[in-house]
């Protein structure tokens, strides 16, 4: 009996180290994609602690932005971060894509905490982005 017991271990052990399908879907499908909140506007959720420290302390008021400016840097941004991602590109930094739409009314709070995402990763990790304005790119 603790030989076919032994037999039927062993002969599992190669299926226990196959990689789970579940893992590849989940990689393809790795994008940042925007949300209304509970007050329906649109909202991003940025995961990393030094953000908030980031917007309050460093990055420039979003009284010194217009909508239109943000719209602008935004989808041109978008294009670079995920031409970055596509291609595999600063992997340690860019791990997914973003779902942008360049025609969608997002409002003007969602277009600067997006573009401070892009500032924030030049500023955290030198990450040089040609959409970014001077004065944001060197801060």
């Amino acid at each position: 009996m603790k030989k076919i017991i032994l037999l039927v271990m062993i002969a599992l052990v190669p299926f226990s180290c196959f990689s789970q399908e579940g893992t590849k879907k989940n990689k393809e499908s790795n994008e940042m994609k925007p949300s209304k909140n509970e007050e329906g506007e649109w909202d991003l959720t940025v995961i990393d602690t030094q953000f908030d420290y980031f917007l309050s302390a460093v990055a420039k008021p979003i009284s010194h932005y217009t909508e239109s400016y943000l719209k602008t840097k935004n989808t041109f941004l978008v294009n670079e971060w995920n031409s970055y991602y596509n291609s595999g590109r600063y992997r340690n930094v860019i791990e997914s894509g973003i779902d942008y739409d360049p025609k969608e009314n997002y409002g003007i709070k969602f277009e600067y905490k997006l573009y401070q995402v892009f500032v924030y990763v030049n500023w955290k990790y030198q990450l040089k982005m040609n959409g970014l304005s001077g004065s944001d790119a060197i801060r």
